[in-house]
């Protein structure tokens, strides 16, 4: 199975920013019983790669749990070392992406413009964060995908359970989703990721 064969089957990817490693733990295991299944630990989590060790080893086989905030060719190699199955970016750095394909390591580095998606695509990414996704919204997506139907797209950002299916009709593969889903008690977490699933699970084209 390829990644991206996974990423459009988890559909949603929940963008983890703790406070610490046990912190993001929580959140993952709490987004994972509410059926969000593609987690993203940020760099901005204090001992990253450890959280993610720990999610990798508690996740279900068919879980999508990556590395996110990635700002250096280095950071790659620590995180795929803890487990993780892709690495994020919120830009578009070639270094950056050599090194994820020198690893074998689907990479999403972030993108808006038309000339920064292609050139990161031409680079080698996987898929393309679109970042800001509220910078631009869904009609852009619809946009860009009459001359690029070809790159894959992720937005984050402005992704909320209201216009979820939007993005989706659009022809988005995944969404990314931070604030809107992954904030509040493990409850309100779990709560959060069951009603997103629900969503997802009768998105147009999926």
């Amino acid at each position: 199975m390829t990644f991206m064969t996974t990423l459009k089957r988890v559909g949603v990817v929940a963008v983890i920013r703790g406070s610490s490693a046990d912190h993001a733990v929580a959140m993952a295991e709490a987004l994972m019983r509410g059926g969000v299944l593609g987690i993203e630990i940020t760099y901005s989590t204090p001992d990253c790669c450890r959280a993610i060790e720990r999610v990798v080893a508690l996740a279900p086989a068919e879980a999508a749990i990556g590395v996110g905030t990635v700002l250096s060719p280095s950071q790659l190699g620590d995180a795929q070392n803890a487990g993780a199955q892709y690495a994020v970016s919120p830009h578009f750095d070639a270094v950056i992406v050599a090194e994820a394909i020198r690893r074998q390591l689907p990479m999403l580095p972030g993108a808006i413009t038309p000339s920064e998606i292609v050139t990161a695509w031409n680079a080698g990414a996987t898929c393309i964060k679109l970042f800001p996704g509220s910078l631009v919204g869904v009609d852009y997506v619809k946009a860009l995908k009459g001359p690029l139907p070809h790159i894959p797209v992720m937005p984050t950002g402005g992704v909320s359970l209201d216009n979820l299916h939007e993005w989706f009709a659009a022809g988005v593969v995944a969404v990314g989703m931070g604030g809107n889903l992954a904030k509040g008690t493990p409850d309100d977490i779990e709560r959060a990721a069951r009603a997103v699933r629900a969503k997802l699970d009768c998105a147009p084209g999926r």
